[in-house]
């Protein structure tokens, strides 16, 4: 399954049904005997398949998606405007970084130290202003109508599905993976025509209650919080011994040998190295070990923050440097605090005003906190040479404030940055108008974004790639990259 070139147009074909075969049934059954040892999200995970490359600037070995959903807002955060209206700029100032002639909000006073390590494209925009519509967009690289929510695989599936596994960790991690815009809820975390073996090994499982709305909201809960993200595959269970699991794997592993004997399929073949990677992934205490951050120092833990998106990027860090191909940090929408980014301030949200609520913990004072650590981190650690950095939303919020202090949806400008694996930093890439309405030089679209982040990874995101129906597919429809980050 690589990715190759063709000028043909794809069909879209047949519906999966109207395929269902022996061979299907097949490749279902040997998935399902590999549940019977693990859980059945470790035994999702694919083997490589070789990427098509092209020529490119900057060069990463693994990515952090740094996944803000919900729409955080520019404004207040990397593009303040001191001169605008007052019903635009509101009450808060804006302060030097340490790169002379770039200014961040006053929210982010560790990332304002830290500006020479980012590159911060203002002019990120599209034309949607639809919560959904956009999470894909920004997801997959590729626009969406209602009809398409789950159909387009997201970034990390088709590196996943391109690059696979590493170190046995699966290729496309998400932690912890919970986030459900709605209501009602809805999983964007999808492997849509790749595939459900191209979905995100999600930390968090199954999120308890998928509807962040459930339950009164406090006005002002604490933004402290001890998560758990091992992640609930790894727990074997109180009878379920690595000995048993043993057992369990060479019983599945002679059922195996007689089903190759009766017919011998790639599929199979496939399978079998997906199953290896799961049993790795339970029964090696250095993969094990990656998962556990009770093995960071205090200090650490005080750097990053004890905040649910503190422990995340912390998270993000161990992963990578425990050799992660794609990693995202997934925060948005809460069971605590509800809708994170997607400040309107009506009375069912039960927030402060959007400018007062940015210093709070679990807000862009804690993701300031948060991002700045782990930035940080990776470059002590000597990480950030090989890892590709990227903070991303959906859209931005309006320019004006609204009449009960919130902002609103606005697809046409928002604030994103990338670092790291060759990132040309220390600079500031596109601008806004004076309210910050528009871009006032050519936009960046998620496509774009999506394009630039194959590139790193050596993927010609004009190339094609089989779907799970074996059905030419391409990579991108649309895009660009980012030239100004090389």
């Amino acid at each position: 399954m690589t990715a190759y070139h063709s000028k043909d147009s794809h069909n879209p074909g047949p519906s999966l049904a109207s395929f269902l075969s022996r061979r299907d049934l097949l490749r279902v059954g040997s998935v399902s005997l590999a549940a019977a040892a693990l859980p059945a999200e470790i035994t999702s995970q694919a083997t490589a398949a070789p990427a098509s490359t092209t020529p490119r600037k900057l060069k990463a070995k693994s990515v952090v998606f740094l996944w803000m959903a919900g729409g955080v807002t520019h404004i207040d955060s990397f593009d303040p405007k001191p001169n605008a209206p007052i019903e635009v700029r509101g009450t808060l100032d804006d302060v030097a970084t340490n790169v002379a002639g770039i200014r961040f909000c006053e929210t982010l006073p560790h990332l304002s130290q830290i500006a020479d390590q980012l590159a911060v494209v203002r002019n990120f925009s599209h034309d949607s202003d639809d919560h959904l519509l956009s999470q894909v967009y920004t997801l997959s690289g590729r626009k969406v109508t209602q009809n398409q929510l789950f159909s387009e695989p997201n970034i990390g599936s088709l590196i996943s599905h391109l690059q696979g596994p590493r170190n046995g960790l699966p290729a496309y991690i998400a932690v912890p993976g919970i986030t459900r815009p709605g209501p009602p809820p809805h999983n964007l975390f999808v492997g849509g025509w790749m595939g459900p073996t191209h979905v995100p090994y999600c930390l968090g499982g199954l999120p308890e209650q998928a509807d962040f709305t459930v339950g009164e909201k406090s006005y002002d809960p604490p933004a402290l919080a001890s998560e758990d993200l091992t992640p609930k595959s790894l727990s074997l269970g109180g009878e379920m011994t690595l000995a048993r699991l043993s057992r369990r794997a060479a019983l599945r592993d002679t059922f195996d040998q007689s089903l190759k004997s009766l017919e011998k399929l790639d599929a199979l073949v496939g399978n079998e190295g997906r199953y290896q990677d799961a049993l790795r992934l339970l029964t090696t205490p250095q993969v094990r070990g990656a998962f556990e951050l009770s093995q960071e120092s205090d200090r650490t833990r005080e750097n990053y923050g004890r905040t649910k998106i503190g422990g995340r990027c912390l998270m993000a860090r161990r992963l990578v440097e425990a050799g992660a191909r794609f990693v995202m940090v997934d925060y948005g929408y809460d069971p605590d605090y509800g809708n994170i980014w997607d400040n309107h301030n009506v009375a069912i949200q039960n927030h402060p005003p959007l400018q007062e609520m940015v210093f709070r913990g679990y807000h862009l004072a804690g993701m300031d906190r948060a991002f700045a650590a782990l930035i940080t981190d990776l470059r002590e650690r000597g990480l950030l040479d090989s890892t590709l950095v990227v903070f991303l939303t959906e859209f931005g919020r309006t320019p004006k404030i609204n009449k009960l202090g919130g902002r609103d949806h606005w697809g046409k400008a928002g604030s994103i940055f990338f670092t790291g694996a060759g990132t040309k930093t220390g600079q500031v890439i596109g601008e806004t108008d004076r309210t910050a309405s528009t871009p006032t030089t050519h936009g960046y679209t998620p496509a774009d974004i999506a394009a630039t982040i194959y590139s790193a990874l050596g993927i010609d995101h004009r190339a094609f790639v089989r779907d799970v129906l074996d059905r030419p597919r391409p990579i991108l429809e649309q895009g660009r990259v980012i030239a100004e980050l090389g």
